[in-house]
């Protein structure tokens, strides 16, 4: 090879990966068979030990996030949407959203400790550092009920004014929903306890997922075929990238500075942010139908998308689950 000829060939690779051409290294490396039968949401995984966790109809699966084995179940969680985990409390809290009720479980045994009763609906929950409670997103309630994680009692309601599906906080204060029925974000103040602003998504719609980076303060919201990135001081929509169908979850690795979407059509883009204002689709990665919600161990930067197999279509709304096939899929990075 000439040596013009191996120079041209250089610029070009380098041009390709620069264009937007260079691939994440992420593909599905593992599948954890779970026996069970009912529909899921939200898992959740724990950077400083073994375990996953599986929302599944009316229990929590705990499995082995390195081999999936079965680690323990948590019982009568009717209509569970997500896990948070508070290992300093040595506690985890689970939304039960049929049961209008937050399920308190021993971070090291999974034994029930508590019922707390919340708003209609919990829906999303996770622990909040600013004001150092538990949060659920209530769909029907359409507020969010704080937890005090030592007394195991709500001190507080917000109305946010829409069915908010989950919500992501900057550790300073400021606390930002979305809001799916509205097509927004509503920004909420957590000193004053009252929404402050609200910053249209459109033309998206559909907000889900959202995740957000504190050190470029940006949110990173999933919606219709769409992520869009919002400036979290102004509300501005920084850009829009197009993602894969049925985006119902978003994760941020930030390590990486990868933004993940969970797409139910079955594929998981990847997005890179070059920095607080670039970004880059660098690939939608193939999953499998249904894996529509996704979590990330930034210890391993490994990707957890629960879903399970599909029955022949009724034409009639989603097709059945086929019994016993709930599993989580594991992605991986080369």
């Amino acid at each position: 090879m000439n040596r013009k000829f191996h120079a041209l060939l250089v610029i070009s690779l380098l041009t390709m990966t620069s264009s937007g051409f260079a691939q994440s290294g992420y593909q599905l490396s593992n599948t954890y068979h779970v026996k069970s039968t009912m529909g899921w949401d939200y898992i959740a995984v724990d950077p400083t030990s073994n375990k996953l966790y599986a929302s599944h109809g009316t229990q929590v699966n705990v499995i082995n996030k390195k081999t999936g084995d079965s680690l323990n179940v948590i019982p009568n969680t009717l209509g569970v949407h997500g896990i948070a985990l508070l290992p300093s409390a040595g506690k985890g809290f689970t939304s039960n959203g049929r049961a209008n009720s937050v399920t308190v479980f021993d971070y090291k045994t999974e034994k029930t400790l508590d019922t707390i009763a919340t708003g209609q609906n919990p829906d999303a929950i996770f622990y909040e550092d600013y004001t150092k409670k538990i949060i659920t997103c209530n769909g029907r309630s359409q507020d969010l009920s704080l937890i005090d994680p030592a007394t195991n009692k709500v001190t507080g309601t917000i109305p946010v004014g829409g069915k908010p599906e989950t919500a992501v906080s900057d550790g300073a204060g400021m606390l930002f929903v979305n809001i799916e029925d509205k097509n927004e974000i509503a920004a909420v103040d957590l000193k004053s306890m009252k929404v402050v602003q609200r910053w249209s998504l459109s033309p998206a719609e559909g907000p889900t997922g959202l995740s957000i980076d504190r050190s470029t303060h940006r949110l990173f919201a999933g919606c219709e075929k769409t992520l869009v990135i919002l400036d979290a001081t102004s509300g501005k929509i920084v850009t829009t990238i197009p993602i894969g169908d049925g985006c119902d979850g978003t994760a941020f690795d930030p390590q990486l500075k990868y933004i993940f979407t969970s797409n139910g059509e079955g594929t998981m883009s990847v997005v890179q942010e070059v920095s607080a204002n670039e970004y880059k689709l660098l690939e939608n990665v193939p999953t499998k139908r249904g894996a529509r919600t996704i979590t990330v161990d930034p210890s391993t930067h490994t990707l957890y998308l629960p879903t399970a197999e599909f029955g022949p279509s009724t034409g009639q709304g989603r097709p059945p689950l086929v019994p016993g096939s709930f599993q989580v899929l594991v992605m991986t990075k080369k």
